[in-house]
């Protein structure tokens, strides 16, 4: 097995909306609500995965101004992070936790170029098998950084909410219905993320989770 459609460029993404709105009024109503959704690529890599982790439950601010420091101090790849150690990972602001999370990202020796072409549960479990990072971490790095078509984060708190605004739900649904619902949505499910994403963020006037 090999990875599966990649979303790469606009046309993807629009692609993936067509096929949504055929398939589901309801998302058809809600692309009506969101308009043109965004493309939403990033680079991959340790560097992407390291981010991830330094943004865990810290503001946008503070995770910002972590990493910056790390880039001042080149420490955005496995081999720069092993030599500060946990004294300079300290320095750079990260907490007991997340040096332990960096330190074991950098000894992880995953191939990011093989990832590339691994089947969706492939990159999941190898990503997961790294202390500090969980399934939403690995579902959200599969998606926008590996651009991934098919895969949901159903973890995700915004897409709960979006889901339960776009389905008028009487409340939002947990990650195990949510990951069911999306089987529906296969296999375009990252860009029903997209579009919940961006519901999200018109419907309540601010940015989303992520």
């Amino acid at each position: 097995m090999t990875a599966g459609r990649i979303i790469a460029a606009d046309a993807d993404v629009a692609e993936g909306a067509a096929w949504l709105a055929a398939r589901d009024p309801a998302l058809a109503k809600a692309l009506d609500v969101a308009g043109p959704l965004p493309l939403r690529r990033r680079p991959d890599g340790f560097a992407a995965l390291l981010n991830a982790i330094i943004g865990q439950q810290v503001s946008t601010a503070s995770a910002n101004a972590i990493w910056g420091r790390l880039e001042a101090g080149g420490m955005t790849s496995p081999a720069p992070v092993l030599a500060a150690g946990e004294e300079g990972l300290r320095a750079a602001g990260l907490s007991r936790q997340k040096i332990t999370y960096a330190i074991a990202l950098a000894e992880a020796g995953i191939d990011y170029e093989a990832l590339r072409a691994a089947p969706d549960a492939e990159v999941i479990a190898t990503l997961t098998a790294v202390k500090g990072i969980g399934v939403w971490t690995a579902e959200v790095y599969a998606m926008f950084a590996l651009g991934r078509a098919d895969v949901f984060a159903p973890g995700d708190l915004a897409l709960q909410e979006a889901a339960r605004m776009i389905f008028d739900l009487p409340e939002r649904p947990k990650e195990k219905n949510l990951r069911q619902m999306a089987e529906d949505w296969s296999p375009w499910r990252a860009v029903a993320a997209r579009l919940f994403f961006t519901y999200y963020r018109v419907a309540k006037g601010r940015e989303g989770i992520t």
